[in-house]
């Protein structure tokens, strides 16, 4: 791949191979992000485990302190009776029942995450080849299937993220915004970093993380240490 004038001219500010502290390595995000829009800040760990296996498949969600900067998640909450008005209570943009899951049947999926209570899963069950290309099949696992709609919403919107090691057994996962102060930034890679390290499966052998980097939109990555996690 051709790298722009720009991209190369940040990687230069980059020594080959040097592994950073948290606090380092946002600081030198910082100073080589060039794009004149406010670039998404991700964490990507390399992680020892053989995503073939279904027990070693890390994932789960995490609510990051200061939330991921950008427009608000559009949340949609498919329940009946009073969960709807809890929904809705809770700030979730479209509550309702049958009517929504006809409305993505149709094609309609404008909206960033979506919530169920088991009592309609079967119906929801019946979106999967709609939703699950997106990620927006709701999984007991990631909180969106759930009695609890209100603490469902409620963290949806503060900034819940879901990490999910890929099948190359690396997860990548938005920690903020470059705009984000420094200490904003390394509170919630912290986090992130903390509850991947914990969902550690058993069955995992020899080094869980192997590699551990930070990066934005559009520049070169910068390596931490990972040693400082194990």
């Amino acid at each position: 791949m051709k790298r722009g004038k720009k991209y190369l001219a940040a990687l230069e500010k980059i020594e080959a191979g040097k592994k950073h502290t948290l606090d380092e390595a946002i600081a030198k995000l910082k100073e080589i992000a060039f794009a004149k829009f406010d670039e998404t800040v991700e964490l990507t760990m390399w992680l020892g485990v053989d995503p073939r296996k279904a027990d070693q498949l890390v994932r789960g969600t995490v609510v990051l302190p200061h939330g991921l900067g950008g427009a608000a998640k559009r949340v949609v909450v498919i329940a009946q009776g009073d969960k709807i008005k809890e929904a809705e209570a809770a700030g979730a943009d479209i509550a309702g029942g049958d009517d929504i899951v006809e409305k993505i049947k149709g094609g309609w999926l404008d909206f960033d995450a979506l919530i169920a209570t088991p009592d309609m899963m079967g119906k929801v069950g019946q979106l999967g080849k709609l939703l699950g290309p997106r990620g927006l099949m709701p999984n007991p696992k990631t909180g969106t299937v759930t009695m609890d709609v209100k603490t469902a919403v409620e963290e949806t919107k503060a900034g819940k993220v879901e990490y999910r090691v890929d099948k190359t057994g690396v997860i990548h996962s938005p920690v903020g915004k470059v705009s984000f102060d420094e200490e904003k930034l390394k509170e919630n890679a912290r986090v992130l970093i903390t509850a991947v390290m914990k969902a550690k499966p058993s069955t995992a052998k020899g080094r869980y993380l192997k590699k551990i980097n930070l990066a934005a939109t559009m520049s070169p990555g910068v390596l931490l240490d990972e040693l400082a996690y194990v």
